[in-house]
């Protein structure tokens, strides 16, 4: 499978329509983006939950029953989506709540998820 790299998810550019469904462009994009969260996962790390809602993405990660939940903002809105990727603990793939909000760009994605899945769960300061 094709390595999906921060470069290539930075080319797709959105513009905002009238419609109320998601676009072909932003569908193909989804895919590559829910592709790179895959090949950018700890080890033993699993994607659980990817949502493709009208120009976010989201989901969770899991490992050892640890959680970390992603979202992106609206990708017609930011620009510059890809430098504050939200991030956040988890008590399970349903906790859309979880712990404290923090931001990764596209190049720390697989870094930052790590170290959260290495605090989940235990108490946040």
């Amino acid at each position: 499978m094709k390595k999906v790299t921060p470069d290539e998810l930075k080319k797709y550019h959105f513009f905002m329509d009238g419609t109320g469904w998601n676009t072909a462009p932003f569908e193909v994009f989804a895919k590559d983006f829910k592709r790179f969260v895959e090949q950018n996962l700890p080890d033993d790390a699993r994607l659980l939950e990817f949502s493709t809602n009208h120009y976010v993405l989201s989901g969770f990660i899991e490992k050892d029953y640890r959680f970390v939940y992603f979202s992106t903002s609206d990708v017609r809105v930011w620009k510059d989506w890809y430098n504050a990727i939200l991030v956040r603990t988890a008590k399970s793939d349903h906790d859309y709540t979880g712990g404290s909000n923090g931001y990764t760009s596209l190049e720390n994605f697989g870094e930052k998820v790590k170290e959260l899945l290495e605090i989940s769960n235990e108490e946040e300061p």
